[in-house]
């Protein structure tokens, strides 16, 4: 008599299929657990396979264990063994059982265990910059690249994306079954657009770590310009950027932030997606409840207008647009080169080159990247072939700092360009806050918003050379253009002119 030391109905060929899947992933599992956890491979498929691909293969070999024995249970009750007991059935007299029993406890804790840690890495897993920015190569390239270099850098993705708490986490993955549908389909548009509409509000994400409550008084930031000239020259803007903030509590609300909710709630409505034209904004002071309604007297949005349109509430990202994901302009990307010694301003019309270069449509990032070296190396050969003898280590230092200054920005694949993802910190090449500050926008009893410059910010000095200013007053310096435009500044907008490349 042949002995079993499992229940007869064990012995079938789906069965050991199954067993013998369950057993293969369960080797894997292990395998690339302590692979994982001893070896930091920069890998984000390692993971994936880990925690999200090979546990529900284990899972499936398991169901073909039980799944088997039931289709054998009905293959010997069809072949006439009457006698066969029902199923399923435990008979501890048996060997065959108590062995099945034992197997099956101590193979079910160790499928629990396992499965709790690795439900808890999957989760952390998911959560992590690597999944996020890695994953899907082509679609967020752009945006892990640009998050690598911006302040917020050491702050996870899911931090401001996703935020703590079940419910948002749980609408996030939900909306991440689609996008990994939309990028196996090739569904994605180019550029992904913004703003993200589905984006969890500010309060819950950003006041995590900042505090509108608690901003006072100023920040003093220099902002560097170099010219389009031969000579490269530098053109800096010493400014008292007026944050401001404080809490309606003492009275102490002033600066920027104002704007933030603190004493007043502001409400708009736009007339495109990406909320570059805003026509109509609201005011309500939230201490005495008096409303004010401002319309753009240029382009007033009618009543039937009013009544459909999308109303906003004013939030930090509706400035801070760009916490993370910042694609520089060439102008501004190029200034920063010069700035922190990458390229040497003493090479003539470095500058307006370096910016002409960066600024073509080039159909891929490898193309744009030859061009750039072929490009910047002819000038200097062509234009000026002494400096470039003396100046050749020089020279192919600012055309890596060129290739590093378009890699970081400008994405041909994805068709990601500055232009693309305007920036409404400020008003240079972006419209920004003229937005609303540009003098249009007038209330029924004849109040117009702001447009003086010195509520948010004073010059303390600008210029260089025998050009340089230096306030001696607490109302600053009035602008002076570096070239002579008369008051055409006065009349309009930077961004009209400065669009990120030469103006």
């Amino acid at each position: 008599m042949k002995i079993r030391r499992l229940p007869r109905l064990a012995y079938n060929v789906t069965s050991t299929i199954g067993t013998t899947i369950a057993s293969i992933m369960l080797i894997l599992i292990i395998i690339l657990f302590i692979t994982h956890s001893l070896v930091d491979i920069p890998n984000p498929y390692i993971g994936i396979f880990l925690y999200m691909v090979l546990p529900p293969v284990l899972v499936f070999g398991l169901l073909l264990i039980p799944i088997g024995m039931f289709r054998e249970w009905r293959r010997l009750k069809r072949g006439g063994e009457a006698a066969y007991p029902k199923w399923p059935y435990i008979d501890f007299g048996k060997s065959s059982h108590r062995n099945a029993a034992i197997i099956f406890s101590i193979g079910t804790g160790i499928f629990v265990t396992l499965s709790s840690i690795g439900t808890y890495q999957a989760y952390h897993f998911t959560e992590s910059v690597e999944f996020c920015g890695t994953t899907c190569h082509d679609v967020m390239h752009p945006e892990y690249i640009a998050y690598q270099k911006s302040p917020h850098a050491r702050v996870p993705c899911a931090a401001c994306h996703v935020g703590s708490g079940a419910g948002w986490y749980t609408k996030s993955k939900l909306s991440g079954m689609y996008q990994v549908y939309a990028v196996l389909a090739d569904e994605y548009p180019k550029p992904i657009p913004t703003p993200i509409q589905s984006l969890r509000p500010a309060q819950e994400t950003c006041e995590q770590c900042h505090w509108p409550e608690r901003f006072y008084g100023a920040q003093q930031r220099q902002f560097n310009h170099y010219m389009y000239d031969e000579n490269n020259t530098s053109w800096p803007i010493n400014m008292l950027i007026k944050t401001g903030g404080g809490n309606p509590k003492t009275g102490q609300t002033a600066g920027i932030h104002w704007h933030m909710n603190i004493n007043m709630q502001i409400e708009y409505i736009a007339r495109d997606e990406s909320r570059q034209v805003i026509p109509w904004v609201k005011i309500t002071d939230r201490l005495t409840g008096r409303t004010t309604t401002y319309q753009n007297s240029d382009d007033p949005l009618s009543a039937e207008e009013i009544d459909s349109g999308t109303l906003r509430v004013m939030d930090c990202m509706d400035c801070h647009n760009r916490p993370s994901h910042i694609f520089n302009s060439p102008d501004y990307a190029i200034d920063l080169a010069i700035l922190t010694g990458k390229i040497d301003p003493e090479i003539p019309d470095i500058k307006r080159i370096a910016v002409e270069v960066i600024s073509e449509n080039y159909e891929s990032t490898s193309l744009g990247l030859l061009e750039i070296a072929n490009t910047i190396t002819e000038y200097y050969r062509n234009e000026y072939p002494e400096l470039y003898k003396q100046k050749r280590v020089q020279i192919d230092d600012a055309i890596l700092a060129t290739k590093e200054a378009f890699s970081n920005n400008i994405f041909p694949e994805m068709k990601v360009l500055w232009s693309e993802y305007p920036e409404n910190i400020g008003h240079f090449t972006d419209i920004g806050c003229m937005r609303c500050h540009s003098g249009n926008h007038e209330s029924e009893e004849g109040l117009r918003i702001s447009t003086d410059c010195n509520t948010c910010h004073i010059i303390l000095s600008q210029g260089s050379g025998d050009r340089a200013e230096v306030s001696t007053s607490q109302e600053g310096l009035e602008f002076h253009h570096p070239e002579d435009i008369d008051l055409a500044w006065q009349e309009m907008g930077c961004h009209e002119c400065h669009t990120g490349v030469q103006p």
